[in-house]
């Protein structure tokens, strides 16, 4: 049996899920992901629990914030004056506004808050603080060419 190692590119199926159960991401079915075990492709939970895995083996895993998109940081939210964002902009509590760099680069903003005058804006990744639940099941191992 193949077991996969740091260096050896893998293809994996996978469902993510929140700890309440909702499905935050899967891969497609004609679609596996691949990445090479250790370049920091994925998040490290997901890196960590493939490593020793075999191929045709699926399992379950639950990655603690910590090791997934990390935690919120004070310093990712901002508050706005709402007249910045403009009236033909419809913000929702919970949607997302996209933003244009200088540099013509694109981000997305999560709208926390919404008051007559502010908005309150969210650069944290949506899953920040959040324990990921995975079921993996890992299709193929390919060793470094020597």
């Amino acid at each position: 049996m193949i077991r996969a190692a740091k260096m050896d590119t893998v293809k994996v199926h996978y469902t993510g899920r929140l700890q309440d159960g909702t499905i935050f991401d899967e891969s497609p079915e004609d679609r596996p992901l691949q990445f090479i075990i250790g370049r920091e492709e994925v998040i490290a939970g997901f890196d960590e629990a493939v490593e020793g895995m075999y191929q045709g083996e699926s399992k379950s895993v639950t990655i603690p914030c910590e090791k997934a998109y990390g935690k919120s940081k004070p310093e990712l939210l901002e508050t706005i004056e709402r007249s910045i964002i403009g009236d033909k902009v419809d913000l929702q509590v919970g949607g997302q506004l996209e933003v244009t760099n200088h540099d013509d680069t694109t981000f997305r903003l999560m709208v926390r808050e919404i008051t007559e005058e502010h908005v309150t804006l969210d650069a944290n990744h949506p899953l920040a603080d959040k324990e990921l639940v995975f079921e993996i099941e890992l299709l193929e191992v390919k060793k470094p060419q020597q």
